[in-house]
């Protein structure tokens, strides 16, 4: 197993190119499922598991791992099927997702594969599963679906989308929503969307939302064909960096390359490494990163480019 999560730099570099990698494994059933590799940090046998009282019903129990005590999660049950039947021959799938290891139990894991963000599609709409998933793919003839770990954790921890009272500046807010500022957001994640509206909302700020990359290039695009200035028509970007058809990289470096969107302000917001993102971020001409979830930052950074775009007219 050691072997299957080796040459984590020859895999970042993936990043950016519209491309990524994929885990698969295998739950209660037959289905195939992935995380994108790049939010994992290993892959281990079962470990010793501590039962907590009054614990979540899709959490097993905690564990200690190289100095530290995680929650172990068994994905099966978190997205609403069958809990895994047998633990004792399970593997746990370590992840660092919003600035937190969890630990996800899963039945077997099968792979690794590299593939273009352009192959990774939106799930389809009414499938039943959908709203814990953020993609599906094709591989060998059988649909894989991408999950949205985001959607799981939020309803095993809930998100606190409030603004801290010190961190608001009620003044702004008002003048922001007499305004009507919007800002456009990419993220395939519906609940990440829905963190994000619920936090800028308390800033008087409207979120335009689209799913990927592709479709914010295409809609920004479309603004201009229409003679829709688009900088008074959003005043900032955020994207997520990980997206089916065009990831965030991608829209930035195609944004920064329109002549007519190069100056449109662009804020990398993704649950990805901080470090690799710095760097990812001055490659690209990002204005910034920030980590997901943070209420207080994601509305420090949004009060500051108010006050930039109030200033500049």
């Amino acid at each position: 197993m050691s072997k299957l999560m080796e040459s984590i730099d020859a895999r970042t570099k993936l990043v950016g190119e519209n491309r990524l990698e994929l885990l698969l494994f295998r739950l209660a059933g037959r289905q195939m499922y992935a995380l994108n590799v790049f939010k994992i940090q290993e892959v281990v046998q079962i470990p010793p598991i501590t039962i907590m009282p009054h614990r979540h019903a899709a959490v097993r129990g905690v564990t200690h791992l190289r100095d530290q005590t995680i929650s172990v999660i068994d994905l099966s049950a978190a997205i609403g099927l069958r809990p895994l039947p047998d633990i004792t021959t399970s593997n746990m799938i370590v992840t660092e997702y919003n600035r937190s290891i969890q630990g996800f139990l899963v039945r077997s894991v099968d792979r690794i594969v590299n593939l273009n963000w352009e192959v990774i599609l939106p799930p389809p709409s009414g499938s039943g599963r959908s709203h814990f998933l953020t993609a599906i793919t094709h591989i060998d003839n059988q649909i894989v679906e991408v999950l949205d770990v985001e959607r799981v954790l939020a309803d095993i921890i809930p998100y606190d989308t409030r603004v801290s009272q010190e961190v608001l500046d009620a003044e702004l807010a008002a003048k922001a929503k007499a305004a009507n500022m919007t800002l456009l957001m990419a993220d395939d994640s519906s609940t990440a969307l829905g963190q994000v509206r619920d936090t800028l909302k308390h800033l008087g700020v409207t979120v335009i939302g689209v799913q990927d990359g592709l479709q914010a290039l295409t809609l920004l695009r479309r603004w201009l064909s229409e003679g829709v200035d688009v900088y008074s028509h959003i005043f900032m970007l955020i994207t997520d960096a990980e997206m089916p058809e065009m990831d965030g990289y991608r829209l930035t470096h195609e944004i920064r390359n329109d002549p007519r969107l190069k100056d449109l302000y662009v804020v990398l917001h993704t649950s990805l490494s901080g470090s690799f993102n710095n760097a990812m971020v001055e490659k690209v001409g990002c204005n910034g990163f920030l980590s997901k979830f943070q209420p207080d930052s994601l509305a420090e950074l949004v009060q500051n480019r108010l006050r930039e775009h109030f200033a500049s007219r």
